[in-house]
């Protein structure tokens, strides 16, 4: 099986091979959006479905070939430009970020948040994306709620944090992260909300946190909160998001059934705490 047939299978559609870097394209499932990505050097490679994948799936040749002295070079300066493009989206995001005046924006307005003020540029409402402290690069919304990355930038782990010195809660969106907050203010509890961008960030963003996930509610979100092992909270209404259930539901209504499930987890959590104690005595 070729790299071509292999992508096809897992649902991506590339009208033309480019090597050497990672590729984002459409999939057959979201064909109007690039929701899948490859990387493909002639000899390996991996393809993602942000719908259907956690992780990159790897593909190799079926022929063997040796590692000769030419290949190693090819694969460093690989490496290098892959570097040089983080770089550069890094440079970008720090330039929008600094032109980037805070307002308020159209897709916010649909969310729900019409008073919130984000960092906008050129009509795009403009999310910071950080690695640590460190600015890697930016989601791009625009006031329809199209969303893109810059070119080259680095995605994975990637995160922004709303903090206010509480519980960590890890989502996929910013308007969901947005309604999470809101529902938090609501009940009078502290939070940290991490935003990951993607279903298949959460699992890098969780792996070291003491955290719960929420997720939205479809089979992916579903298959990614159980993956990372972590308690999850999914709307009641299938294909919903936090977002949507607070538009649904009202922020008050949506407020108790959360309040309810980070209850249950703090049961649980000193349940554990005091067996532990008693093990101890």
């Amino acid at each position: 099986m070729n790299f071509e047939r292999f992508a096809e299978i897992h649902g991506l559609i590339i009208n033309g091979l480019i090597l050497d870097r990672w590729v984002r394209v459409p999939t057959t499932d979201h064909p109007h959006s690039r929701n899948g990505a490859y990387f493909f050097d002639g000899r390996s490679g991996a393809v993602q479905n942000w719908a259907v994948h956690d992780k990159p799936v790897s593909w190799k040749s079926d022929t063997v070939q040796q590692m000769d002295d030419a290949w190693k070079e090819k694969k460093k300066k690989s490496e290098e430009d892959r570097k040089k493009r983080q770089a550069k989206a890094k440079g970008k995001a720090g330039w929008i970020m600094h032109l980037a005046k805070k307002q308020t924006h159209p897709y916010l307005e649909r969310k729900g948040f019409s008073k919130e003020k984000g960092y906008v540029w050129n009509e795009l409402l403009v999310i910071p994306m950080r690695s640590g402290a460190d600015l890697v690069g930016c989601q791009l919304i625009d006031p329809m709620g199209n969303k893109k990355f810059l070119t080259g930038q680095i995605t994975k782990g990637a995160s922004a944090i709303f903090d206010a010195k509480g519980r960590d809660i890890v989502c996929e969106g910013y308007a969901t992260a947005l309604s999470i907050r809101r529902v938090m203010k609501k009940i009078g509890k502290r939070y940290k909300i991490h935003v990951a961008f993607s279903a298949g960030n959460i699992p890098v963003i969780a792996k070291d946190l003491d955290c719960v996930i929420v997720a939205d509610h479809d089979a992916t979100g579903l298959r990614v909160a159980k993956s990372t092992g972590k308690p999850y909270w999914i709307p009641p209404m299938d294909k919903e998001d936090f977002n949507d259930a607070e538009s649904r539901l009202g922020v008050d209504a949506l407020a108790e059934l959360f309040s309810e499930f980070l209850l249950a987890q703090e049961k649980k959590t000193k349940s554990v705490l005091d067996y532990l104690r008693q093990l101890k005595a």
